[in-house]
């Protein structure tokens, strides 16, 4: 009987361990409340800009082209997601408004904004 509850005593602080670190680990992904800064396109010259954001288990690595004081083309260079592959369908609206002022893809929201988050990165370089 009191093997058992030994074990059971090891279960329970093993389990209270892993929701601690479960919590800890998100509270540090990318608040999709998080403000974006307006990129002022005008003052960024010709060329290609790298940028990155890596919060665990997200991460965003991308290539901005700008062009003519526009973003040309947005390259997603590498995205660790999870479940968020959906989030890559932001860089389409990014192109199309020229601005990070867009909203967070449905289902995917800390993935665009991690990707949002690379490209802010990048283009404040």
């Amino acid at each position: 009987m009191k093997i058992i509850l030994k074990i059971l005593g090891v279960v329970v602080v093993l389990v209270i361990i892993m929701i601690i670190a479960i919590i800890s680990m998100t509270k540090s992904w990318v608040n999709p409340d998080d403000n974006f800064a307006e990129i002022n396109l005008e003052s960024i010259e010709d060329g290609f800009y790298q940028g990155e954001y890596d919060v665990t288990p997200l991460k965003a690595i991308v290539t901005v082209h700008i062009e003519n004081n526009k973003i040309i083309d947005i390259i997603i260079d590498e995205h660790e997601h999870g479940r968020g592959s959906k989030g890559e369908e932001i860089v389409a609206e990014i192109i199309n408004k020229q601005s990070l002022q867009v909203d967070a893809i449905t289902g995917a929201t800390h993935s665009s904004n991690a990707i949002r988050k690379a490209i802010e990165d990048a283009l404040n370089k």
